[in-house]
């Protein structure tokens, strides 16, 4: 399901947190307007400069009965000074292999492969920053500093987007670390039939996604933080 998913005194707060993580196990409730549709389990591995982000959905209770499949989101890239930098992105489902979506960035061209269905296509234009579906959450943790609004491009596995986001006060949020205070990032100037996305991040806990909501053509996905194992 998403992933995103995201971004001084002036126009820039400090980060100020403790060292990035190089491990992370975490896992989030899922609910579909409201209801309580299954778990996303996100593991980050981290090897030198290199990443490994992998994002897991499976549905829980009755539902796991109708559809015992995953859907399996993998970003993998590089981790630089200004945050994240993928150079792939993968998007699958157990239940239809055929439809494995694969985006490939490549920084030097500054272009990006796709292969979907037995396809392929190629766009130019990649921009500093750009982000994928899945990275894009976790690329609050990485940034130097935190923008009070900022643009960026988003590669899912079919496509290019522009995304803008603007920041606000999130108030506290009761998470397994505790009642944590957050910012919330909304994204603004978007088309009516285009998803809103809102992340919430704990500012004290190095800028951790712990809460993300999606709507788009009448149904909110929400993911709320229910367990987290953080080694830096």
């Amino acid at each position: 399901m998403l992933k995103a998913l995201l971004l001084t005194a002036t126009l820039f707060a400090a980060t100020a947190q403790a060292a990035v993580p190089q491990q992370m196990n975490l896992v989030y409730d899922l609910y579909r307007n409201g209801h309580k549709l299954g778990q996303v389990t996100d593991t980050f591995t981290r090897s030198g400069s290199r990443y490994t982000l992998v994002s897991e959905t499976r549905a829980s209770g009755a539902l796991k009965m109708l559809w015992p499949g995953t859907i399996r989101l993998e970003s993998t890239g590089l981790v630089t000074p200004q945050g994240l930098r993928p150079t792939q992105f993968q998007h699958a489902r157990s239940d239809a292999p055929h439809k494995l979506a694969i985006a490939r960035l490549d920084w030097t061209q500054r272009s990006i492969a796709w292969q979907y269905k037995g396809k392929s296509w190629t766009a130019d234009g990649l921009q500093n920053g750009a982000q994928d579906q899945l990275s894009q959450v976790y690329q609050f943790m990485f940034l130097p500093r935190l923008p009070a609004d900022f643009s960026l491009q988003v590669v899912s596995g079919r496509n290019l987007n522009d995304y803008r986001y603007a920041r606000r006060e999130g108030g506290a949020i009761q998470t397994p670390l505790g009642s944590l205070n957050t910012w919330q990032y909304q994204r603004i100037e978007h088309k009516p039939d285009e998803k809103a996305i809102t992340v919430w991040i704990a500012t004290d806990r190095n800028n951790l996604p712990v809460q993300v909501r999606v709507h788009e053509d009448g149904v909110t996905l929400e993911q709320r933080l229910v367990r987290a194992s953080i080694r830096t």
